[in-house]
C-alpha cells in the first residue's frame, strides 16, 4: 500500500486526559450513552459488530459462539467486584498470554489502572450497554466504546473471563483492545511489552535473563517501586515446545506477569523472592518457595501476611531469585511516561517522539549492508546537552516502533524486522549523503534487528550531537514509525530532512553566436526542414525533434515524449508569447537538456541507462532542486517504476514541471514583494 510520507519533527508526549474518541459516528462515550437511555435502547457497536467478522479473519469459529451481554449469563452482572485485581485475569481460547500477563501487570499500579478501565462504569440504573476503555497509539491516547455483547459458548464466556463469575471489567476490556486491533484472531501472538506500552505510553526495555547486570535485582526491584510494569518468559526452541510444561511447573514460550520482588528472612538469612502470576489462573512453579514448600514454615506468620502468601491454586507463586534466573529466559520492564508517573516519584523521564514512514523509492533504504540505499532513510539529529547527576555521559532510550501492523493482519502484513543506527554528527546541517555512511562507522545501534513491534536499547553517549538513523532490515519495505527518545536529562531532537531551496542559474537568453558549431548547424538544417521559413516550430513540431534526437542518444534509456512535455518545454523556453519556439530559444534550451543528461549519467551508477529513484535527491540538488521528504515521495511516486528507476524521459519531464513550477513561485514572490513595498510606500 502506498504510505504518505510523515514528517519526522518532535512532537510532545501525549496526555491521556485528552484522549480522543475513535468512533465512527464521531460521537463520544457519554454522548451515545445518553442516546440510548433517552430511547430506551441498548447500545449496538456496527464499527464492531457482533459477528464473525469480529472474531476471526483466517478462519470460522471452531465451535459455535453465542454473543451474549453479561444480564443474559450471570443474574448480577457487576463491572468491578471488589477492586480490579490480578485474581480477575484467567486465561481463555485464544492465544493472548502476552495480553493477559499485561493486565495482570496493570492491576499493580491503581492509577495507570484507572486511565486505562474508567471506574465509573457499571451495571446500575444508568446501565445502556455501553463500555468504553482508554488506550496509546503511537503518541495518542484514544478512548475506545464498544457494546458489552460478549462471545460465550454453552452460557460460558470463551475468552478472558475473572475467576469470579459475575465480573466483567477483564473481559471487556479484551474486546475493547481486539476492536483497537480489529479482531479477536489479531491478538493472537505477541509481545507482552507491547500491551503494557498500549496501557500506559511507556518504554519498553528487553533483557536476557542469562545476560543480565549484576545489578539485576535492583533494576527489577527499582521497576516494580516506581510503576512499571514487568513481565517474563520462558524460551522455546520449536514450536512443537510453545505452552509445554517443565517438570518445575512452568510452561515454555507462556507470557507470565512479576507482581513483586522481597527480602524475606529465613534461618537467619536474607533470601531475596520474586512473585510471578500465570494468567491461566492455574498451573504453578513446583520449587523452593512454592506455594506448599516447606520453606515457609520458617517463615514467620507475619511475614508470610506482609508477602501475602497463600498456599491456593491461582496462578501465582513466589520463588527465590536466583532459580528465577536459571529457569527464565526474558524479562521484559515498561518504563513509564512521566505522565504516568505518580506525583511521588523521585525519577522522571524527558520524553521526545517522532512520527514517519519508510517509502518504497524514496526513504525506504534499509540497513547499513545495503550502502547504496541506507543513506535515504529518515535522520533525526539528537543533541545531547546535559550529563547525568554525577556522571561524565548522558542516558537515553532509543524506541523505534512500527505503526498498525498487527491491524493490518488481516490483509497479510506482518511484523517488519526494524532496528536503527546511531552515528556522530559531522557538524553540518542537511541530510546526509552516502559517502557519509561509507567513510564513517557507526558509535552506536539497536542491539539487534528483529521482527517486534518494537525495538529499544538504553545507551550512555558522551555529550555531543549525533545522527539517528531508523530502518528496515530490506529496503524496499514500507511502514509508518514512531520513535520514542527517554532521556534522563532534556535532549533536544530535530530531523534532518532538507529544507525546500532552489538554486538555478540566471536564465539564458538568445544570443547570436559569431560562429555555429558543427552540431548547431545540424540542428539547424533539420530546424529549417521542419518548420519552413519562419524557422519556429509548434509543440507538435518540437515532439518530433527531439523524439529523433533523443533515441540517437547513447546510454540512457528513452521512451517518448509526449506533446504535453513538450508545450511544458515550449512555455518555459518561449520569450516571446507566441506559443512556439524560435532556433535560438531553441539552443538555450538544448543547452539545458544536456546539462541534464549530463547530471542523469553521473546518477546512473550501474550505467543501466535508468536511474535509481534513490539517487533522485542527489540528482535533482545537482540541477538545483532541494526536495523535502514529502515532495521527493510524490515525484517518486509519480516518475519511478515498479522497479523503482526512473528513466532519462521521466527525469527530464520532472526537471521541465519543477523549472516552471519554481518561475511561477518567483514570479509571484516578486509580485507580493513589490506590493509590500507599495503598502509600505503608502
Amino acid at each position: 500500500m502506498p504510505y504518505l510520507y510523515q514528517d519526522s519533527k518532535p512532537r510532545p508526549a501525549a496526555h491521556p486526559g485528552g484522549a480522543r474518541s475513535t468512533h465512527s459516528s464521531g460521537k463520544g462515550y457519554e454522548q451515545l450513552k445518553q442516546e440510548c437511555l433517552r430511547r430506551g435502547v441498548l447500545f449496538e457497536d456496527s464499527d464492531f459488530p457482533a459477528c464473525n467478522s469480529s472474531l476471526f479473519f483466517s478462519e470460522n469459529p471452531p465451535i459455535p459462539f453465542v454473543w451474549k451481554r453479561p444480564g443474559d449469563i450471570v443474574k448480577d452482572p457487576k463491572f468491578i467486584l471488589g477492586g480490579a485485581t490480578r485474581t480477575d485475569i484467567c486465561q481463555g481460547d485464544l492465544g493472548d498470554c502476552w495480553l493477559l500477563a499485561a493486565i495482570a501487570s496493570l492491576t499493580l499500579n491503581e492509577k495507570t489502572l484507572a486511565r486505562v478501565v474508567p471506574l465509573d462504569q457499571n451495571f446500575g440504573p444508568d446501565y445502556a450497554g455501553i463500555f468504553h476503555f482508554q488506550f496509546w497509539q503511537h503518541n495518542e491516547w484514544l478512548d475506545v466504546v464498544i457494546d458489552d455483547r460478549l462471545p460465550t459458548f454453552k452460557g460460558r464466556l470463551v475468552f478472558l473471563h475473572s475467576a469470579e463469575l459475575n465480573e466483567f471489567w477483564s473481559a471487556l476490556l479484551e474486546k475493547a483492545y481486539a476492536k483497537l486491533n480489529g479482531s479477536y484472531e489479531s491478538l493472537k501472538g505477541g509481545s507482552t511489552i507491547e500491551a503494557m506500552e498500549d496501557f500506559t505510553g511507556g518504554i519498553g526495555e528487553m533483557y536476557d535473563v542469562k545476560k543480565a547486570p549484576d545489578n539485576f535485582y535492583e533494576i527489577l526491584e527499582k521497576a516494580l517501586k516506581r510503576g512499571s510494569m514487568v513481565g517474563c518468559s520462558i524460551d522455546t526452541s520449536s514450536a512443537a515446545e510453545s505452552e509445554a510444561r517443565t517438570p518445575f511447573g512452568l510452561v515454555k514460550g507462556h507470557a507470565y506477569s512479576v507482581t513483586g520482588i522481597e527480602e524475606v528472612s529465613y534461618l537467619g538469612q536474607q533470601v531475596h523472592l520474586i512473585r510471578i502470576r500465570n494468567p491461566w489462573g492455574q498451573v504453578e512453579w513446583n520449587g523452593p518457595w512454592s506455594d506448599n514448600s516447606p520453606e515457609w514454615r520458617s517463615v514467620s506468620p507475619s511475614e508470610q501476611r506482609r508477602l501475602s502468601q497463600a498456599a491456593q491454586d491461582d496462578g501465582e507463586f513466589w520463588m527465590k531469585f536466583e532459580d528465577f534466573k536459571v529457569h527464565f529466559d526474558k524479562v521484559e520492564i515498561c518504563n513509564l511516561t512521566p505522565d504516568a508517573l505518580e506525583d511521588s516519584t523521585a525519577h522522571k523521564w524527558e520524553v521526545t517522539i517522532h512520527q514517519g514512514s519508510w517509502v518504497r523509492g524514496s526513504t525506504a533504504g534499509g540497513c547499513r549492508n545495503f550502502l547504496e540505499t541506507f543513506w535515504t532513510n529518515p535522520q533525526i539529529k539528537l543533541h545531547l546537552t546535559e550529563k547525568d547527576d554525577g556522571q561524565d555521559d548522558c542516558t537515553f532510550i532509543a524506541a523505534l516502533m512500527q505503526k498498525g501492523r498487527r491491524k493490518l493482519k488481516k490483509l497479510g502484513a506482518e511484523m517488519l524486522t526494524i532496528g536503527y543506527s546511531i552515528y556522530e554528527s559531522p557538524g553540518r546541517d542537511g541530510h546526509l549523503g552516502k559517502d557519509f555512511f561509507r567513510y564513517h562507522p557507526s558509535k552506536a545501534r539497536s542491539k539487534t534487528y528483529i521482527n517486534l513491534r518494537e525495538v529499544s536499547h538504553r545507551f550512555k553517549l558522551p555529550p555531543g550531537d549525533y545522527i539517528l538513523i531508523p530502518t528496515t532490515f530490506e529496503p524496499h519495505q514500507e511502514a509508518d514509525f514512531c520513535l520514542r527518545i527517554f532521556s534522563e536529562k532534556k535532549a533536544i531532537t530535530e530531523d534532518l530532512d532538507e529544507n525546500v531551496a532552489i538554486d538555478l542559474p540566471e536564465p539564458l537568453h538568445p544570443t547570436p553566436s559569431p560562429e555555429e558549431t558543427e552540431e548547431e548547424k545540424q540542428f539547424r538544417a533539420l530546424f529549417e526542414q521542419i518548420s519552413g521559413k519562419d524557422m519556429e516550430i509548434s509543440a507538435e513540431e518540437l515532439e518530433y525533434v527531439l523524439n529523433a534526437v533523443l533515441k540517437k542518444t547513447k546510454n540512457i534509456k528513452f521512451k517518448n515524449l509526449s506533446l504535453i512535455s513538450c508545450q511544458n518545454i515550449i512555455s518555459l523556453m518561449d520569450t516571446s508569447g507566441n506559443g512556439k519556439l524560435e532556433f535560438s530559444e531553441f539552443k538555450v534550451f538544448w543547452e539545458k537538456m544536456k546539462k541534464w543528461i549530463s547530471i542523469f549519467l553521473q546518477f546512473d551508477f550501474d550505467k543501466s541507462g535508468s536511474m535509481s529513484s534513490y539517487e533522485l535527491r542527489g540528482a535533482l540538488k545537482a540541477a538545483g532542486y532541494q526536495l523535502n521528504n514529502y515532495l521527493l515521495q510524490l515525484i517518486v511516486l509519480r516518475y519511478s517504476d515498479e522497479q523503482f528507476q526512473i528513466e532519462f524521459d521521466d527525469f527530464l519531464n520532472c526537471l521541465i514541471r519543477l523549472e516552471n513550477a519554481s518561475r511561477v513561485f518567483q514570479a509571484l514572490s516578486a509580485k507580493n514583494k513589490e506590493f509590500i513595498n507599495l503598502n509600505i510606500g503608502e
